[in-house]
């Protein structure tokens, strides 16, 4: 109590608090950690004495744009201007008793980069005001030919697809040479009103069911059938986009395939080899059936400027043993000869048993830049996982092959933040890791390793939880080959991650427990930089936080930090994860592993909580803090690691700790707020 009272002293002359009220609350709150415009900032106020509950309000002054503070206490929000702002706070007991404190936040100018991750530089303007079709609308009924509209389409139009009717075949979307003042809008009839305000995610309820079993609850009072069903004939389409189409918007869509056909089909994508640009999905479902394989929802290989928006995506699966594919994914990219990107995907619900989302993993000879990933509740249903009851296979009773949430084996300046990833495990030759970043030459057995080039660099991920997982995340430079070794790709370096929370991660799901994987295999170029920052994490008793290896006869990695973070350390806290003895990590202790696995290093300022008795503090990096039970750390509520509220409570060691001013572990007030409305 004392280190906080003296902490309080020295910042006087920054913040003063008055008490207007003998007896009432006092702010105990003595300053604020600087933010950066554009970033996401989440800070709690507290005080003591008076009579709780507390409410909180700014009284005087103004909070950056972007940001305000909640009755709790909390500012929070993403500031969208630099500079330092002066304001007041009051906080009000439950008998009217008040207290103000004047307060000073700084707020940096954006610089492009989040640590040594460079942000995307170029966004899709994807709203609806950003897609104008002033032109006439084409009314197209049930029964009619909606492939004869399309053809006959010219820019500006508007296609109206009568709601509730049905359209099976491979409709394609022609080139037109369009221009971004008169795109072609293909959407339901419904009006507006009949579908989520723009900006709000569409769910199956708006094609007329209620609920889909093991998913999480939609909000659904009353299920209409507000869209257009669109069915695919082969295992391409129903939407297919022909060589040089542009500037298609899609709303109000739902896109599947039908009952009981053999093949994986992919539901929306561009001709193989062809090339498309300015498309946006909108408020729609696409979705696989409950048995059949469904690989892709939308292949965005060949194409730039996308944005996938507000929509659902569901049963998407390839069938272990019996089954035509062994990847499913919700939305893929980064193969081919063509630049993609930009993308947008933001505000989806994305299942798929291999990886919601992936980019890379077959030949290309670029790599797609600047995507962003946001807003997104990734998700895997429990029926999926054999041993499960009710479970659901393919028709033959075999599993859905599961792998991961996301990976990257291709992909450059990636934002991805605001998700939720829930429900993931192992099997099937992976570790059911949540988030892979993981460039990959891909090695194929007739053309041998297909992607020299491919690189991930530059990946931002924050404001991020990943909850019911047998693995957290992987940061790897590895080699992909059939028996013979393969070779490296071009780079991974440059990642950033930070204000993350982990719980429930647990080898109950049919993998290793571990937070952390880092790791080389290249002869050259190895994984750098790579900072992990501000998290709270949970690994299985029997697991643990890092996972390190790197055969002796590699290059070091460099450039490694790992601060600022709370975890339970589990039983195997920094352990060898492959390559026996030859391995920089084999001697499994924390200190000496990471001297060995890197040329250079920062792992500090983290609470360390429970470590086995196996590894003292002598044998971690100096500069770590340690206690012996979570309970020690004083979150709101712990709950076993486990859905837990992982606030720090007022009376916290580790309040204020971080070496950037912040509280150690994830940002939860900004977390919490980042995620409202995400599930």
């Amino acid at each position: 109590m004392s280190r906080r009272i003296a902490f309080v002293v020295l910042l006087l002359p920054i913040v003063s608090v008055c008490l207007f009220a003998q007896g009432g609350p006092q702010i105990t709150t003595a300053s604020l950690p600087q933010g950066q415009q554009g970033n996401m900032y989440g800070e709690a106020f507290y005080a003591t004495g008076g009579t709780a509950p507390y409410s909180w309000s700014i009284s005087a002054g103004s909070v950056p744009s972007g940001m305000g503070m909640n009755s709790n206490g909390n500012l929070v929000g993403a500031p969208t201007a630099a500079g330092t702002f002066n304001f007041t706070v009051m906080v009000t007991d439950a008998n009217d008793n008040i207290s103000t404190g004047d307060f000073r936040l700084n707020i940096a100018a954006t610089t492009g980069y989040d640590g040594p991750a460079q942000l995307p530089i170029a966004t899709v303007a994807s709203s609806m005001a950003d897609t104008p079709a002033p032109g006439s609308v084409i009314n197209v009924s049930a029964g009619a030919d909606l492939q004869a509209a399309l053809n006959s389409a010219q820019c500006g139009n508007t296609i109206q697809l009568q709601a509730g009717a049905t359209f099976t075949g491979t409709f394609k979307f022609p080139p037109l040479n369009c221009d971004s003042n008169h795109w072609i809008i293909v959407r339901t009839s419904s009006p507006d009103s009949a579908l989520p305000a723009e900006g709000q995610r569409l769910t199956p309820c708006y094609a007329g069911v209620a609920s889909l079993e093991g998913r999480p609850q939609y909000p659904c009072n009353n299920p209409q059938n507000a869209t257009v069903k669109l069915v695919a004939s082969t295992l391409i389409g129903p939407v297919v986009f022909q060589n040089g189409a542009n500037h298609y918007r899609l709303l109000g869509l739902e896109l599947t395939r039908p009952t009981g056909t053999k093949g994986a089909v992919t539901l929306a994508s561009v001709y193989s080899g062809g090339t498309a640009s300015c498309i946006v999905l909108d408020r729609s479902w696409l979705h696989g059936t409950t048995e059949d394989e469904t690989e892709s929802g939308f292949d965005l290989s060949g194409m730039n400027n996308v944005a996938v928006v507000d929509s659902y995506f569901s049963d998407f699966h390839c069938t272990a043993i019996t089954g035509t594919c062994t990847e499913a994914h919700a939305v893929a990219g980064g193969i081919g000869n063509y630049q993609d990107g930009p993308f947008n995907i933001q505000d989806n619900f994305l299942e798929a048993s291999g990886q919601a989302i992936l980019f890379g993993g077959g030949a290309a000879t670029t790599t797609p830049t600047d995507i962003s990933i946001r807003l997104n509740h990734f998700f895997k249903p429990w029926q999926w996982m054999k041993g499960n009851s009710p479970f659901q296979g393919g028709a033959s009773g075999e599993p859905f092959i599961v792998r991961h949430h996301l990976e990257l084996k291709n992909a450059a300046r990636v934002l991805i933040e605001d998700n939720i990833m829930e429900d993931v495990w192992g099997g099937f030759g992976e570790s059911g890791y949540a988030v892979l970043l993981n460039p990959k030459s891909q090695h194929t057995r007739s053309g041998g390793d297909v992607c020299p080039i491919c690189e991930v660099t530059d990946v931002t991920l924050r404001y991020t939880h990943i909850i019911h997982a047998a693995g957290g995340i992987v940061a790897a430079t590895v080699l992909s080959g059939n028996g013979d070794g393969g070779a490296p790709a071009f780079a991974g370096a440059r990642f950033s991650i930070h204000d993350v929370v982990m719980d429930d991660i647990s080898r109950n799901y049919i993998g290793n427990g571990t937070l952390f994987t880092v790791a080389n295999a290249w002869l050259v170029n190895p994984l750098n930089t790579v900072t992990i920052n501000h998290i709270t994490g949970f690994p299985d008793p029997r697991g643990g936080v890092l996972s390190l290896w790197n055969q002796t006869s590699n290059p070091e990695m460099y450039g490694f930090v790992f601060t600022n973070s709370i975890v339970t350390t589990g039983r195997y806290p920094v352990w060898n994860g492959a390559g026996g003895d030859t391995s920089c990590a084999s001697a499994d202790v924390p200190l000496t592993s990471l001297n060995n696995c890197f040329s250079s290093y920062t792992f500090n300022n983290n609470a360390l909580v429970a470590a086995p008795s196996q590894f003292p503090e002598s044998s971690w990096p100096t500069g770590n803090l340690f206690t012996t039970s979570p309970d020690n750390v004083d979150f709101v509520q712990y709950a076993g690691g486990n859905a837990g509220n992982y606030q720090l409570q007022q009376i916290s060691p580790y309040l204020g700790m971080g070496t950037d001013g912040n509280d150690l572990g994830a940002d939860i007030v900004g977390l919490n707020q980042a995620l409202t409305g995400v599930e």
